[in-house]
């Protein structure tokens, strides 16, 4: 067990390491050394630099890159939020045991090894809009088996979900954390017309209401709206970050859960992610804005499970290509300009 308590927790936020900032700094003069125009590969040149300063390796490489899936059920989806049942969450993962999901097929193309995580799909949490969705030990829990996926010789990690429900939770989540309107946050999720998705902000007010103010800390937001797979994820980005190990944030619910860990405004304990794509759920611009980053891609991708993430591992993996293997000025017998 790594996380023991919300003290426990709130203290290993307050201790975080920082990317190694000799290292990067090494990674940025390679950058100026190599064969191109200073700044020609724009994000490819951020992300190599960012990858060495967390690996701490002047030349970053993903050998053993992991894709973390947390899967978990709601009680909230008896307030009709979403056109499919609870019994959804089960059967996908299924899918995905079987190898049949957009996830298996990208994970293989990006060279990431897939751990699928099901969190007692059996016991869906509480239902939010009635009170707290979990207790802080059931939290707790949650986190430390989201840590414990993580090898001993992980480099990299992608993390996603599957669960019928969580882009309510993840809504009301980021509501009670950064403020605003229901309407801005909430979105179709799993296909909503415009009725539902007016009902769905509905119901992220009600639980709002009812729970009213949320203790600023990242036990007590996930307690709050999360689910057990938004808290595993939580647990997973936040231990990687006290092994400094990089971190891929798929889309709109592994954004939020990631985002509960920056309560009472430490947005730097996210320093070690980034956020793979722009999720065509409307409120993942506005919570890459609260967070103050820029996703890699936009491809108008809303399906979850990290499809996202695996994607722009492949640009990371570019990245890392032409920073290590590009020759240097001097190198290739080429003048400066």
């Amino acid at each position: 067990m790594i996380f023991t308590s919300v003290t426990h927790v709130i203290d290993i936020i307050n201790h975080l390491p920082a990317a190694n900032g000799q290292v990067k700094n090494q990674a940025l003069a390679r950058q100026s050394q190599l064969t191109k125009p200073p700044g020609s590969l724009g994000k490819l040149e951020t992300v190599a630099v960012w990858m060495a300063g967390w690996q701490g390796l002047e030349k970053p490489q993903i050998n053993n890159g992991q894709c973390l899936v947390f899967a978990g059920n709601h009680g909230v989806v008896a307030q009709n939020i979403s056109p499919y049942p609870a019994d959804v969450t089960g059967q996908m993962v299924a899918n995905f045991a079987a190898g049949g999901a957009a996830i298996n097929q990208l994970c293989a193309e990006a060279n990431l090894t897939l751990t699928v995580t099901d969190i007692e799909l059996d016991r869906p949490t509480n239902d939010l809009s009635q009170g707290a969705a979990m207790s802080e030990a059931e939290v707790l829990e949650a986190m430390n088996i989201g840590a414990a996926q993580i090898a001993e010789d992980c480099d990299f990690i992608v993390v996603g979900e599957m669960g019928i429900g969580n882009t309510t939770a993840a809504a009301a989540l980021c509501m009670a954390r950064f403020g605003g309107d229901a309407p801005r946050w909430v979105g179709p999720g799993t296909g909503l017309d415009h009725e539902g998705v007016a009902h769905k902000a509905k119901i992220v007010e009600q639980a709002l209401k009812t729970q009213g103010e949320t203790d600023a800390n990242p036990v007590a937001l996930l307690a709050g709206f999360g689910g057990r797979e938004l808290a595993a994820i939580a647990g997973a980005v936040l231990a990687a970050r006290m092994r400094s190990i990089p971190v891929m944030l798929d889309g709109f619910i592994s954004t939020a859960a990631a985002a509960a860990l920056t309560a009472d405004g430490k947005l730097d304990a996210l320093d070690h992610t980034v956020i793979s794509h722009m999720s065509g759920e409307p409120g993942h611009l506005r919570l890459a804005v609260a967070l103050r980053k820029q996703p890699l891609i936009d491809l108008g991708m809303r399906l979850g499970e990290a499809s996202g993430g695996a994607l722009a591992t492949l640009i990371v993996r570019a990245a890392l290509a032409t920073h290590n293997g590009m020759a240097t000025f001097a190198e290739a017998g080429v003048s400066e300009g």
